[in-house]
C-alpha cells in the first residue's frame, strides 16, 4: 500500500498559493483558530489590526526602498543614504505612514519568539500610533493579554509574515491587503449575523450606489459609515473607470456611532490610501453632528433600518418636512441627509421597504413633503436575501437637490418626475442564503438609471430610456400623488408583458403581494390606532 499523502501544513499551502482569495481563505481559516481565545467583540479589532499593521510596514519598507535606489542613481554615498532613509519627511511626504524600527514587521517577526508576540504587538501598535498624529486611538492593543493563546498568535505571524502580498495576479501589494481586509470584514459579518450589519453593507449593494451616484470629484459625505464601505467602493469605481494612475478626486466625511467601527472604518480607508476625514471621535450623528457645516456633493448610506431608540430633538432645523416620529428614524435619516445636499447634491440611501409606505407617527406626512419639494429622483426595490444580517426587505433612495438639465451637462430635463425600478427579481445565489446583483444586473439597473437623466455615460453608451413594463416606469408628479405618495416601484411598473411566467417573475409577483400586504397591515393599524383614541375620548 503506498504511504498516505501527508496534509500540508498551512506554510506549505500559503507558499503555493497563487491568487489572492487562495491566501484570504488561507490567513482567514488560520484566524479563526484564536477565535476561542478572544473575547468576540474584540476578535475582528484584533486579526485587523494586525492586517493593518503588516500593510503600514509593507508600505514603510516599499517606500523605503524606492528611496535607496533613487538615491543610489544619483550618486549619493551609503552613509548618506542611511540617513535619508531615516528621514521621516521622505515618507509622510509621499502619504506613507512613520513606522519606526520596532514596530516593523520584519522587526516582530524576526524578535517574536524571543520577546514574546504579544507584547510586541502592542508596543508596536503604540509607537505607530504616537508617530502618527492621524491613527491616535485608533489601532488596537489587545494582544499581551492573558486570555490570548500566545503559541496561535505567534503562529498567525508567521503565516501573514510568509503570505505574498506583493505580486499576486499583477496586483500591487496594497491592493491585495485591501482586499484580505475586505474579505474578512464580509466573513466577520456574516459570522456575526444581525449585529454584523452594523459595519458591513453587502458589497453589490454598494456598488450599485456608487454606479448610480457616479462620485467622480467633490464631498463625499456617509453619516452612517460603519467600516467605511461606501468610500472604498468610490474610490473604486474611480479607478475603474479612469485608471488606476488617476488621483482621486474626493474629499471623504464620514460618521460613525460605534467606537470599535469607527476604528473598523479608519483602518480601512489608511489601508486603501483614502485620506477621510470620520472625526476625532465616533458620536451619535442625530445628537452630535461631527459635520454640522458640511454641503456635500454626494451622499451614500446604509442607516441601521427602524430605529426606535434615537436622541430626537422636536426643535432640530433638520426637520424641515416634518418632525419624525420617537419610534422610528428612517425619516430622521432621510432628512439629515437632504440637510447635508449642496445645490446640485444626489444621494443614495439605502432603507427599509417600510419607508416606502409607512403612515404612522407622520411618516406619510413626512414623504409627500419631500415628493412635492421635487427631492425624490428614483427608488429601486431590492431582491430578498442581499443582506444576509436582516430579512427586513429593502430598497434604495435616490435623492436630487437638482433635476433640471445643468446647463452644460446637459441632462435630461426630470423636475416633476420620479423614476421607479423593480429590481426584486434579479441577482443569483451566491449560496444557501445569501443573494447578491450580478454584474449584469448592476449595468441594467444602473444604465436605466443613467439613461433616463441623460448623463454624459449614458450618451457614450448610446443608451436612451423607454420605460419597461414589469421593470421602470417613469411617474409624474400627478401619477404619485394619485397613488396616495406611496413609492413601491411595483405600483408603478405594471406587470410584465404577457409571456410564459419564469421562476423570477413568479418571485416579483409574490413580491408584490407581500409589499401590499405590508400596506394594508400599516392601514388596518392606523385605522386600530384611530378607533382606540376615539374610543378613549368618549370614555369607551
Amino acid at each position: 500500500m503506498p504511504p498516505r499523502k501527508k496534509k500540508p501544513t498551512e506554510q506549505e499551502e500559503l507558499f503555493s498559493a497563487s491568487t489572492a482569495k487562495e491566501i484570504q481563505t488561507i490567513l482567514w481559516k488560520a484566524a479563526d483558530k484564536l477565535r476561542g481565545s478572544i473575547d468576540a467583540a474584540q476578535y475582528k479589532e484584533f486579526v485587523l489590526g494586525l492586517i493593518f499593521l503588516k500593510y503600514v510596514s509593507d508600505a514603510f519598507e516599499e517606500r523605503r526602498n524606492e528611496l535607496a535606489k533613487e538615491l543610489a542613481e544619483d550618486g549619493i554615498s551609503e552613509d548618506q543614504i542611511t540617513d535619508f532613509l531615516e528621514d521621516r519627511d521622505e515618507y509622510t511626504g509621499a502619504h506613507v505612514f512613520w513606522v519606526p524600527e520596532t514596530a516593523r514587521w520584519s522587526w516582530i517577526a524576526a524578535n517574536a519568539k524571543s520577546q514574546g508576540v504579544g507584547k510586541l504587538l502592542d508596543d508596536a501598535m503604540d509607537a505607530v500610533m504616537r508617530e502618527n498624529a492621524s491613527l491616535t486611538g485608533v489601532l488596537p492593543k489587545i494582544f499581551n493579554r492573558d486570555n490570548v493563546d500566545q503559541k496561535r498568535l505567534a503562529e498567525l505571524v508567521d503565516l501573514i509574515s510568509d503570505a505574498r502580498f506583493g505580486g499576486t495576479e499583477d496586483k500591487p501589494a496594497q491592493d491585495v491587503l485591501g482586499e484580505v481586509y475586505e474579505y474578512f470584514l464580509g466573513n466577520f459579518a456574516r459570522a456575526e449575523g444581525k449585529r454584523g450589519g452594523e459595519f458591513y453593507t453587502p458589497q453589490s449593494v454598494v456598488r450599485l450606489i456608487v454606479e448610480i451616484l457616479e462620485p467622480y470629484n467633490g464631498r463625499v459625505y456617509d453619516p452612517a459609515c460603519g467600516s467605511g464601505g461606501m468610500f472604498v467602493q468610490a474610490s473604486k469605481f474611480i479607478q475603474a473607470h479612469r485608471g488606476r494612475g488617476h488621483k482621486a478626486d474626493i474629499a471623504v466625511y464620514g460618521q460613525e456611532l460605534n467606537e470599535r467601527t469607527w476604528r473598523l472604518a479608519k483602518m480601512n480607508l489608511a489601508i486603501h490610501g483614502i485620506d477621510g476625514n470620520l472625526a476625532a471621535r465616533w458620536g451619535d450623528t442625530f445628537a452630535d453632528d461631527k459635520h454640522p457645516d458640511l454641503k456635500a456633493d454626494f451622499v451614500m448610506a446604509n442607516p441601521p433600518f427602524n430605529i426606535k431608540d434615537w436622541a430626537r430633538d422636536e426643535s432640530d432645523a433638520r426637520w424641515k418636512y416634518g418632525v419624525p416620529p420617537k419610534n422610528n428614524a428612517n425619516y430622521a435619516w432621510l432628512q439629515h441627509m437632504v440637510s447635508k445636499l449642496g445645490e446640485r447634491g444626489t444621494a443614495g440611501i439605502v432603507l427599509a421597504n417600510g419607508s416606502l409606505t409607512d403612515q404612522q407617527g407622520g411618516q406619510g406626512e413626512i414623504r409627500q413633503a419631500l415628493i412635492e419639494a421635487d427631492l425624490v429622483a428614483c427608488m429601486v426595490a431590492l431582491p430578498s436575501q442581499l443582506f444576509r444580517t436582516t430579512q427586513i426587505p429593502a430598497c434604495l433612495w435616490f435623492l436630487s437637490k437638482d433635476k433640471t438639465p445643468q446647463g452644460a451637462k446637459g441632462l435630461n430635463d426630470r423636475r416633476g418626475e420620479t423614476l421607479f425600478i423593480d429590481a426584486r427579481a434579479m441577482g443569483e445565489m451566491a449560496d444557501r442564503t445569501e443573494r447578491i446583483l450580478a454584474e449584469a444586473d448592476l449595468a441594467k439597473i444602473a444604465g436605466t438609471y443613467h439613461a433616463w437623466r441623460g448623463t454624459p455615460s449614458a450618451r457614450e453608451d448610446g443608451l436612451t430610456y423607454e420605460d419597461e413594463p414589469g421593470f421602470c416606469f417613469s411617474a409624474d408628479l400627478e401619477t404619485v400623488r394619485e397613488n396616495g405618495h406611496v413609492l413601491t416601484p411595483g405600483r408603478y411598473v405594471g406587470a410584465v408583458e404577457a409571456e410564459e411566467e419564469t421562476t423570477d417573475a413568479v418571485v416579483a409577483k409574490i413580491a408584490t403581494l407581500t409589499d401590499k400586504l405590508y400596506e394594508l397591515f400599516n392601514e388596518s393599524s392606523d385605522l386600530e390606532k384611530a378607533v382606540r383614541e376615539q374610543l378613549g375620548r368618549i370614555g369607551v
